[in-house]
């Protein structure tokens, strides 16, 4: 059954106040109430899961400024995409810990900003400990949703992404329900691998607005379904059964039209709970930058426009989790 309210989860731990990923930014979103926080995992070369956005660091540390890593800068193709920068397979853990972390968006977020260099980058099990003395240090339970990025990518390198995750997971005491876990991946395949390892949790597949599945496409090429399809009612009657649910870009519920007015809420969320499937969007901020035309107030980017609105549509279309970049605002509205 749909939950009465959704769950609030703080995108990377708090990154509208603190450098996503970062220690404070966690800490600060399980001090405002958040019922989860969502790591995103990618890998060292030495094989340890690390909770960065992306594998590529340039814009996310000081690795830039760092003059023994120059040579490390490099480009590669990461799921069809072209990058040039620094990236975390090629460092072991002990070099990736000695880089500082930084704001992603500073024009967007100065106040975020002037955090900048204060902290190192943080290992899954880092943040899995900091959320279980978090709910033994408040009383409740305070979930992990646990995103594992680019896993075709990383097993072409010949890492056993799920092998690792469910190491970790269980080093930790995490893998065996003790606490509220929820794995999400834009690759299904790759949470069947870790759900074949036993790890409790409910699985969550990333449907993005527009594009391909990865994993898919690297398996069947051309013939691999949109991600489109895979949201529309025959796609999600595929979905029944391999995963728990669904987490969508948040423009598949606004169902903006060419003005930039939100039409919805679609079906999408009711179609996915007639399914027995659970709903999750991301991500919900208050900046003009990311809300739809028509909620937008001024011209300041960085400025908060009528998210209350935007969010609203969200809310009434029933999901059972948001994502949030400022969970008081979250907790607030949501809660």
């Amino acid at each position: 059954m749909p939950r009465r309210r959704p769950l609030v989860i703080g995108h990377r731990g708090a990154p509208g106040y603190r450098p996503e990923h970062t220690r404070s930014s966690y800490e600060l979103a399980l001090a405002l109430g958040v019922d989860a926080v969502e790591p995103d995992v990618v890998f060292t070369a030495d094989g340890v899961a690390v909770v960065r956005h992306e594998n590529e660091i340039g814009s996310t540390t000081d690795v830039a400024d760092r003059p023994e890593f120059a040579a490390r800068r490099t480009t590669k193709t990461i799921d069809g995409d072209e990058l040039t920068g620094w990236f975390t397979e090629d460092f072991t853990w002990a070099e990736l810990a000695t880089l500082r972390c930084r704001e992603r968006l500073p024009n967007l977020r100065p106040s975020s900003a002037s955090f900048d260099g204060a902290q190192p980058p943080l290992r899954l099990v880092d943040v899995l400990d900091l959320v279980r003395e978090a709910s033994l240090d408040q009383g409740r339970e305070i979930g992990v949703v646990l995103e594992i990025k680019h896993a075709t990518y990383f097993t072409a390198l010949g890492y056993d992404v799920a092998g690792l995750i469910a190491a970790a997971l269980r080093a930790a005491r995490w893998g065996d329900g003790e606490l509220p876990l929820y794995l999400e991946s834009f690759e299904s395949t790759v949470l069947a691998q870790v759900r074949a390892h036993g790890i409790r949790g409910t699985y969550i597949y990333l449907l993005e607005a527009a594009g391909h599945p990865f994993d898919l496409v690297s398996a069947h090429g051309a013939a691999a379904p949109t991600y489109a399809q895979q949201a529309s009612p025959a796609g999600l009657d595929a979905l029944v059964g391999t995963v728990d649910g669904i987490s969508v870009d948040k423009r598949m519920i606004l169902a903006p039209d060419r003005l930039g007015r939100a039409a919805g809420p679609s079906r999408i969320v009711a179609d996915a709970h007639a399914r027995g499937l659970r709903v999750f969007t991301w991500t919900c901020r208050p900046e003009n930058a990311f809300l739809l035309a028509s909620f937008r107030r001024g011209r300041d980017k960085a400025a908060f426009g009528d998210y209350e609105s935007e969010w609203r549509v969200i809310a009434d279309a029933g999901v059972d989790g948001v994502f949030v970049d400022h969970p008081d605002l979250g907790v607030g509205f949501f809660g």
